[in-house]
């Protein structure tokens, strides 16, 4: 059992996190975390019984580019490193009636059967895809007293995120991926770039308010950032700092992404945005 401030005690859940590596890697995921993740998913005290991932590797490519090899074992001790199991699922090539060559390395089925075969010794299942092949093993899981979890970046399957008990956008998790041209960005403090989303926006005023995750908590649900509880932060945002290519159309949209920086403001006790620049526009 554990505790976090303002919260009691904890149940120690049996977790078990299967990550869709190749998903998330093409669909916004790249670089992603491993250790973050990993205390994503212990957020509420649970015991992580199951860590899996399933990466892809080109044998074919391997032979002829030494440096690929080099990197892609690398890559696979480092996750090793931080508890995970790599799955490796080799890379298969087709050729289709004109010539033209495609790749693939599905993992889909081994996940499934992998997570089937594990829900009657877990409490929580974090899937990491955006998938919607997985909707019937999101529904037999639950069927089985499970509760699960998604986190996806973008192209996350809309019935996915429906069947799930909870999505989380993996943009907004603290320190899950790294910020651009930040390698020693730390998240939350003053300076430091964050990403959010808008809560409220006053086109007719030019300004509106952001908010974003400070830490990981298993207090995810308390979304006021007035609530002593609440994880999450509220920040001034004016007009004059949008990019281009972010409008006040794409703020009013909850399941707007904006990365940006924290500063103090000069007016009043809180925080202001700047340079405020799109991440994920659905």
């Amino acid at each position: 059992m554990s505790t976090e401030p303002g919260y009691g005690i904890l149940s120690d859940l049996k977790v078990g996190v299967f990550v869709d590596a190749e998903n998330i890697k093409f669909n916004g995921g790249y670089q992603l975390r491993y250790d973050v993740l990993r205390r994503f998913a212990a957020r509420n005290g649970g015991t992580l019984l199951r860590l899996n991932t399933y990466l892809a590797y080109d044998q074919e490519r391997a032979r002829e580019d030494p440096d690929y090899a080099r990197k892609s074992h690398a890559y696979q001790q480092m996750v090793r490193d931080f508890g995970w199991k790599v799955i490796v699922k080799q890379v298969r090539r087709f050729t289709d009636d004109e010539g033209n060559v495609t790749t693939k390395a599905n993992a889909d089925l081994d996940l499934a059967v992998d997570a089937m075969l594990q829900v009657e010794n877990l409490d929580l299942v974090l899937l990491v895809t955006g998938d919607g092949d997985f909707l019937q093993v999101v529904s037999a899981l639950q069927n089985r007293g499970c509760r699960v979890e998604l986190l996806g970046f973008k192209n996350v399957s809309r019935q996915l995120q429906r069947q799930s008990d909870a999505f989380f956008r993996g943009y907004l998790i603290p320190d899950l991926l790294p910020v651009a041209q930040e390698p020693r960005n730390e998240w939350g403090e003053v300076g430091s770039r964050v990403r959010g989303i808008c809560t409220k926006w006053f086109p007719d005023k030019g300004y509106g308010f952001l908010r974003f995750i400070r830490r990981i908590s298993p207090n995810l649900w308390i979304t006021d950032p007035r609530d002593p509880d609440s994880p999450y932060e509220s920040v001034f945002c004016h007009a004059n700092e949008l990019a281009d290519d972010v409008t006040g159309d794409d703020l009013t949209n909850r399941d707007t992404v904006v990365e940006f920086q924290l500063q103090e403001s000069d007016v009043n006790e809180g925080l202001v945005a700047t340079n405020v620049r799109m991440v994920y526009a659905p």
